[in-house]
């Protein structure tokens, strides 16, 4: 009897193990970092985010019929004036607004002709509601740190996330990317 009562006890351990009732006090969840993240390009190519460590960068929602829509010249000279010292943009264009092409090929075509992006494009995505991408929610988590980042406001919010991959500013949409603040922030060691 003592055999088939042990065998229970142990069968009873690993169905609580297995459905993950039983965890060690000490256990914590994992904290995500933004090099956890891995994304598709708008090429369909994979994009990770730890490819970025050690570097500063920018993450920024685009549109390409917003009024907005201007900064990609901002971005652009931003990213080739800086792009050598490790800065980096990546844009993540969305129709979260309404204000975006309906498919990458097309938002491709029309940010290499009008306006010859050369910095990553990643596959458009959704920042806001209940379809909002993984990284958009970790970017606009409360608990990162900066008090202001609660939610996409609107096309070309951008975020700047420093060299250890922490979240160091969101700027707001009607902000240019290149102020004054961005630019001694991008070099600054």
């Amino acid at each position: 009897m003592r055999n088939v009562l042990m065998v229970f006890i142990f069968l009873l351990s690993l169905t609580s193990l297995s459905y993950g009732q039983v965890k060690p006090a000490s256990e914590k969840p994992m904290e995500r970092s933004i090099y956890d993240f891995k994304v598709k390009d708008i090429s369909g190519n994979d994009f990770d985010f730890a490819s970025l460590k050690g570097k500063k960068f920018m993450i920024v929602n685009t549109a390409s019929k917003c009024g907005y829509t201007g900064q990609y010249e901002e971005l652009q000279k931003l990213y080739e004036t800086y792009k050598d010292s490790g800065f980096v943009i990546i844009s993540f264009p969305s129709a979260s607004f309404g204000q975006e092409f309906k498919t990458d090929k097309k938002i491709k075509k029309f940010c290499d002709k009008k306006y010859g992006i050369t910095f990553p494009m990643m596959s458009k995505t959704s920042v806001t509601g209940g379809e909002i991408h993984p990284i958009y929610k970790f970017l606009t988590d409360s608990t990162q740190g900066v008090s202001e980042s609660d939610g996409v406001d609107w096309n070309f919010q951008k975020y700047l996330i420093d060299v250890n991959g922490h979240m160091y500013k969101k700027i707001s949409p009607e902000t240019s990317p290149a102020t004054l603040e961005v630019i001694e922030w991008i070099v600054e060691e």
